[in-house]
């Protein structure tokens, strides 16, 4: 450190080296093993929890069998941090006052992931208490929707406060009364509304980001159009909080829609749910918002393990259809135009629509909480693929065959996204007398569009032979595909080891370097989404 850099930015990082010392280990991401490091300086810890996590789910199951440490699971050679000493501890007191905890009881709940998947072996927890009213620590311009607020708000309050004023997040996620939207912004958390919105990468307009070095990058802007060089802003989103901290979030909050329909329908078989997405984008357009798919095992878990009921005959496989417009006699005229022909050309064979808010959340209940149940049904292996949409659910079926009676449930559910043409021509002008490029042919995937499988496997217990079993087989069975081996859920801990799989070291490298250059120390979320360096 420079003595250009101002005393607070010293204390703070000094502080902040020695909560990565044991923040690292920390409450582990589920799906991708990022640690959650407590921020100093947002609300409630600038990443954020979990995308996966409910609220209700933190608590350990009575007499379950006790995690393994992650550093007995999973051989880690420790980076040269130091140990929180008590003076620290009085540092953060200071700086917290009533909110560091110690106890060993409360810490072993944070220690774990709500999968109970990993654990590790923290000593400290801090509990910022700086966002008790929500109002007080964000701004909304309603004219433009553009929100802008602290990282540490909780999604669930965000859309409560956005919808009051017309206005919808462009993000939704099972989890919302427990996330933070700096942790989905600092995961490019998908979500259920990325068919209608897209992602985190366009909706978002600015940030303000903590850099390893106390630096505080204040990108924080509103505008929707600005090309003054670098698009800093992108370097952070879905970075996983190893380039930066983020503190606040600007983002673009469309109009909520004045009418909403889901429908629930069963297809007799995958080709089925391809084709009648196919129609849905075709008869539905610009209100289709939403289209989720799950197999027979997935309504299975919800029913048995939750108690839900399944609103139609048994099927092998479920759609959740949702159009969002601004005219409700004109969207349900579509929508049943849509549903006439998919039920009279057997794509779908039975099926349910509801309006009313008490239906609506009936029906995305069998969606948003089939990890909630895969949860009580044993050990669960997670893969968040994305795979060309006509091959989405080939891997299922080939792991079915392939783990035999090994595993208790393999399961597939998730959404599809939009296509295109399957081979592009393009041609490169002359730029200024420097470059002549030639018109070239680039041949991609047999089909352009993808879809996101969440893969999910369970057993009674964690077994290495089956873990054997499943990797690397899906990481290559996806690149066979040119797939990409987290299509949402990003790398963290667990999956950074398999980055080559979906990117070519040329990337890799460029990633190491953006991460030496922003964090030489390599104090940010430390041992993730990069892959290990010798």
């Amino acid at each position: 450190m420079g003595p250009h850099v101002v005393p607070r930015q010293l204390v703070w990082l000094s502080r902040w080296q020695a909560v990565c010392a044991w923040g690292a280990s920390v409450q582990h991401r589920t799906q991708a093993g990022v640690s959650r490091i407590p921020s100093l300086l947002s609300p409630a810890g600038a990443l954020g929890s979990s995308p996966l996590v409910r609220r209700s789910s933190s608590s350990t199951p009575p007499g379950a069998p006790k995690v393994v440490l992650t550093q007995q699971r999973y051989p880690v050679t420790r980076l040269p941090f130091s140990v929180v000493s008590e003076e620290d501890l009085a540092a953060f007191e200071r700086i917290l006052p009533g909110g560091v905890v110690t106890d060993p009881e409360v810490l072993e709940a944070s220690n774990v992931d709500w999968l109970r998947t990993v654990r590790g072996c923290s000593k400290v927890l801090l509990r910022p208490r700086t966002s008790q009213e929500v109002a007080r620590i964000l701004s909304f311009h309603s004219m433009s929707g553009t929100l802008v607020c602290q990282a540490g708000c909780v999604l669930e309050e965000l859309s409560r406060y956005v919808e009051e004023r017309g206005f919808v997040m462009p993000l939704d996620l099972g989890a919302k009364g427990s996330c933070h939207i700096g942790g989905n912004v600092a995961t490019n958390a998908g979500g259920l509304r990325f068919l209608r919105y897209g992602s985190l990468h366009g909706t978002v307009l600015g940030l303000e980001v903590v850099l390893a070095d106390g630096t505080v990058l204040d990108c924080l802007t509103s505008l929707r159009k600005d090309n003054t060089g670098y698009d800093l802003k992108q370097l952070f989103i879905g970075s996983e909080g190893t380039l930066g901290v983020i503190t606040a979030v600007s983002i673009q909050c469309p109009p909520k829609p004045r009418a909403v329909n889901v429908a629930f329908l069963g297809c007799p078989g995958f080709a089925e749910v391809l084709q009648t997405f196919s129609s849905g984008k075709e008869l539905l357009g610009e209100i289709l918002s939403a289209y989720e798919f799950m197999d027979a095992e997935c309504m299975w878990l919800v029913t048995h393990h939750l108690h839900l009921a399944s609103p139609v005959q048994e099927s092998p496989f479920y759609v959740l259809v949702e159009t969002s417009g601004s005219r409700a006699g004109h969207d349900a005229e579509k929508l049943s135009d849509f549903l006439e022909r998919a039920l009279s050309s057997g794509l779908v064979t039975d099926g349910t629509v509801a309006t009313d808010q008490t239906r609506l959340k009936a029906l995305w209940a069998l969606r948003e909480r089939i990890s909630e149940a895969l949860s009580r049904d044993g050990y669960v292996y997670k893969y968040d693929l994305s795979l060309p949409t006509e091959r989405l659910y080939d891997l299922v079926s080939d792991l079915r065959a392939r783990l035999g009676s090994q595993a208790k449930h393999v399961v597939g559910y998730g959404h599809l996204g939009t296509g295109g043409d399957e081979h592009h021509g393009f041609c490169w002008p002359v730029a200024q007398g420097f470059f002549k490029f030639e018109h070239r042919t680039v041949t991609v995937p047999p089909t352009w569009g993808d879809g996101n499988l969440h893969l999910n496997v369970t057993s009674e217990a964690f077994s290495p032979s089956l873990l054997a079993a499943l990797e690397p087989y899906v990481y290559e069975w996806t690149a066979r595909q040119r797939g990409s081996v987290s299509a949402e859920h990003g790398l963290g801990f667990k999956k950074r080891g398999v980055l080559s799989y979906s990117k070519p070291p040329e990337a890799l490298r460029l990633m190491q370097q953006l991460k030496a250059l922003l964090d030489p120390k390599g104090i940010l979320n430390p041992y993730k989404t990069l892959p290990a360096q010798a």
